[in-house]
């Protein structure tokens, strides 16, 4: 039930525009590295101190003008910029949505294609993500296009779509992040059973570790991480062919630890204003992330209901003070 309210708080447009006015509340700057781009290569360099990589996420949702397909596509240049000027060990993490594929397909190609270009020559990867599944075959159809031209484009496989087994397949010469899935999907093209989705999100991990270019394994789930870490021993996997992920401000001392022990890590680094989609499918992703995000937000004798519910009741109060206002 809790997953299925976190969804539908996510695609709603205003509640997010009205989060945007209040900044990052309700626990998001523990999960967001900050609103913009001086904050977070600050974060960036931070983590690389530590041995990890980062992947960048400017945050946006509900594109549906040419005018703010512009100006995100603009905010990634200026990242791409700010990462070769202070050479930091990170790369792009982009939504095909918010350079426009709501608006027109040819109007987001452009975007994309500027972007992918400008990263070339800075020798940066450009991954692009995965949103649900009404956008699945546009986003694999700009990924076909852009990859007759540059060599610095990958994407994401969403374990829990029934059709995923094509599509590793199909893209194993790329560099793939492979999920477990974050949107609510219908019966008919996504798994819903837990134990059907871990089980097919190993299966893909293992052989694309086997028969693909890098893998990138986005799990907090110690226990997939430990099965991939004894199946790369194995099997004789070098390190280089692989790297774990995992989101910004979740499992801090499990992502050290890797780092530590010698494992490519990278780290999911999303900022900006436009947090509120982000932060709520963050939630409703899993159980666990309830409680990580309370433990980080309130103290110890706060437990996760009580800070879920105060976070709801502050969303509550800024939405009928901004009503009162407009009336």
């Amino acid at each position: 039930m809790l997953k299925d309210i976190f969804m539908s708080l996510s695609k709603n447009q205003f509640l997010n525009s009205t989060a945007k006015k209040y900044g990052l509340k309700m626990g998001a700057q523990s999960v967001v590295a900050g609103t913009n781009i001086d904050e977070v290569m600050k974060s960036i360099k931070e983590l690389n101190a530590h041995g990890i990589s980062c992947t960048v996420d400017n945050l946006g949702e509900f594109v549906f003008k040419e005018e703010e397909a512009t100006e995100a596509k603009e905010q990634i240049l200026k990242v791409i910029e700010a990462i070769h000027e202070h050479k930091v060990d990170a790369h792009i993490s982009l939504k095909p949505t918010q350079l426009g594929l709501d608006i027109e397909y040819s109007v987001c190609l452009s975007n994309l294609r500027e972007i992918v270009d400008r990263a070339n020559n800075y020798s940066i990867f450009i991954n692009i993500d995965m949103e649900d599944s009404s956008h699945l075959r546009p986003t694999f159809d700009l990924l076909d296009e852009l990859s007759i031209e540059y060599a610095n484009v990958g994407t994401v496989i969403q374990a829990y779509l029934l059709r995923a087994d094509e599509y590793i397949e199909k893209y194993k010469n790329y560099r793939l992040r492979i999920v477990k899935g974050a949107y609510k999907e219908p019966n008919e093209c996504a798994y819903q059973n837990k134990n059907e989705i871990d089980r097919n999100f190993i299966k893909f991990i293992e052989w694309h570790l086997l028969n693909g270019k890098f893998t990138s394994i986005a799990t907090h789930d110690h226990m997939i991480i430990n099965h991939v870490k004894e199946f790369v021993k194995r099997k004789n996997i070098p390190n280089e062919q692989f790297e774990f992920q995992m989101l910004y401000g979740f499992r801090k001392e499990l992502q050290l630890q890797l780092a530590s022990e010698g494992y490519n890590f990278c780290t999911y680094v999303p900022f900006g204003n436009d947090w509120y989609g982000y932060f709520m499918r963050r939630l409703a992703e899993r159980p666990q992330n309830l409680n990580l995000v309370a433990k980080q937000v309130f103290n110890k004798k706060t437990n996760t209901v009580i800070g879920v519910a105060a976070a709801a009741f502050m969303l509550g109060r800024m939405t009928k003070k901004t009503k009162k206002k407009r009336r």
